[in-house]
């Protein structure tokens, strides 16, 4: 059995196996696509397969749609190349459910596949192609909140930026250069209207890919490198909106027991790539079955039925108050507490994490005690309803192979949302910041991490955040054991608001952070030692 168009062909092989296939014309729907197309997406990871794809997919089988998504991808080109095309943009979603079935969908609602890649004339020719078509009606984005950043660690423009900024929108080498160049070519076929809508696990998403596109619009109009009126058609949400969105949904990496299930099943070809940029694809994506898609109906040019997918819209006030829910209560911050401590006492699988005592009340702590009093209700979905999904079905699911490594990927751009807004909040209400206690132990727990060094005083590889050449410093010269010399060298990054949201002087939890750190390195076992202390 193959993952191809052919090897689909055979239905009566693949559905006697349990796999779910496309009952659309796939053929019929490239066509459309192609000539007609409707919805393009950016970002062709794990997330995007598990979630936006199989939503169309769905849409495509009940005949609400007749066209599929373009995929776009920009940062790792070798997705498209060495996973998608091989596989005539074909994959397989295995969903992992807490009772230990499996549901097995080849999700064919791809329509095509594009590189986001400005010195390639032929993808990015076909990519404006796209960008000028008035049947587009939207573009949706997976790419990471360091996708829209465009400055570095230490607030510089990034060099690709700048040079963009001076290059004009011809030919662009930044990711959101060569996003805002695709726009320009709408404006210049028409201003014709479409919805920029990111679906990234990020605070105020459409602000983040609003502002990063507009930067490039405002540049090249100062430079006088593109039409005066780009920069309006922009700013204006009758030509291009950019919604809010809230999205949830656990797709960890491809996992050898998923991929033994496939094999036994009789699928072919199915080893992992690891790109040279380290991305790992497989023909497979495996997930969770819980999914949320909260999304600001803002969309200029129209949009299909998409709540028939699961999605949910609403207006942007009830986003934000969605958002903040799950980001900064519910189910982020909880997951960064336990990749955090999970890597220091050398767990490979977060649901595991769930079986330890300490750890299980350090998030239950979090997300009921300290979190949840500051969450207000968005009314479409219910925060204790939510966060007991999440402690009790969705993390300990032992059929979902996360693992706490994953989680800690970028944990400095994470920390700001996932524990500051809550931070912020009670300094703005009047509560009692003393109150806070087990949010100052993640922190230190995160300063501890940077050391790169176990509880049994092995070391180990961090996991990847842009930040990393700048924060472990302060910790190069700590080790356990250490006095308390070991604290002058990390009081200038409690300052560091753009870390943990607030200045933690100022906020008065410093100190506290400051004293969890010193019983966190005292030496081997100290964090163990520390948590049954507190939690």
């Amino acid at each position: 059995m193959k993952l191809s168009d052919e090897g689909i062909k055979n239905r009566e092989a693949w559905e006697s196996k349990g796999f779910i296939l496309p009952e659309f014309d796939r053929q019929e729907m490239i066509e459309n696509t192609r000539k007609n197309p409707l919805w393009v997406h950016f970002g062709a990871g794990n997330i995007f397969r598990a979630f936006q794809a199989a939503a169309a997919q769905k849409l495509l089988n009940e005949g609400i749609i007749s066209s599929g998504i373009t995929v776009v991808e920009g940062f790792d080109y070798e997705i498209i190349e060495k996973m998608y095309r091989p596989h005539d943009n074909l994959s397989i979603l295995v969903t992992l459910k807490a009772d230990g079935s499996v549901e097995k969908t080849v999700v064919g609602s791809i329509g095509e596949s594009c590189i986001l890649d400005s010195e390639n004339e032929q993808e990015f020719s076909r990519l404006k192609e796209i960008f000028t078509a008035p049947s587009l009606q939207f573009a949706t984005f997976t790419i990471t909140e360091k996708g829209y950043s465009l400055t570095d660690g230490k607030g510089g423009l990034l060099g690709n930026v700048a040079a963009d900024y001076a290059g004009g929108p011809l030919k662009p080498g930044s990711y959101i250069g060569k996003v805002a160049a695709l726009l320009y070519a709408r404006f210049k076929a028409g201003r014709l209207p479409i919805a920029m809508l990111s679906t990234d696990n990020c605070s105020h998403n459409g602000d983040k890919l609003k502002n990063a596109v507009r930067a490039f619009a405002e540049k090249w109009e100062e430079n006088k490198l593109c039409d005066e009126g780009f920069l309006a058609y922009i700013d204006d949400p009758s030509g291009v909106s950019f919604p809010w969105s809230m999205i949830d949904k656990i797709t960890p990496r491809p996992d050898d027991t998923v991929k033994e299930i496939l094999d036994n099943d009789g699928v072919e070809n199915l080893d992992s790539v690891i790109t040279s940029k380290k991305t790992y694809v497989a023909p497979f994506v495996n997930a969770e079955e819980c999914e949320y898609l909260v999304i600001e109906d803002s969309f200029p040019a129209g949009r299909p039925e998409l709540e028939k997918a699961g999605f949910i819209f609403t207006e942007r006030e009830t986003v934000d108050r969605v958002e903040r829910m799950k980001v900064c209560t519910c189910l982020n911050p909880l997951h960064t507490s336990l990749a955090v401590y999970g890597c220091l006492l050398g767990y490979t699988k977060i649901s595991e994490e769930m079986k330890d005592g300490e750890l299980k009340k350090l998030v239950m702590r979090i997300g009921y005690e300290e979190g949840l009093p500051v969450v207000t209700d968005p009314g479409v979905l219910s925060p204790r309803e939510f966060i007991d999904t999440v402690i009790n079905v969705r993390i300990p699911n032992p059929f979902m192979p996360d693992t706490p490594q994953r989680i800690a990927t970028d944990t400095s751009q994470k920390l700001p949302i996932r524990f500051g807004e809550t931070i912020k909040n009670y300094l703005s209400s009047g509560r009692d910041i003393n109150d806070l206690k087990l949010i100052p132990l993640v922190f230190a727990g995160w300063i501890r991490y940077l050391m790169a060094v176990d509880d049994n005083g092995k070391a180990f590889e961090l996991s990847p955040d842009p930040m990393l050449d700048t924060v472990t410093p302060y910790v190069a010269d700590v080790k356990l054991g250490s006095g308390e010399e070991a604290l002058a060298g990390i009081e200038p990054l409690l300052h560091n608001a753009a870390i943990f949201g607030v200045d933690l002087y100022e906020a008065g939890l410093a100190d506290l952070v400051k004293k969890y750190f010193m019983e966190l390195i005292a030496g081997p076992g100290s964090i163990r030692a520390t948590l049954i202390k507190y939690v």
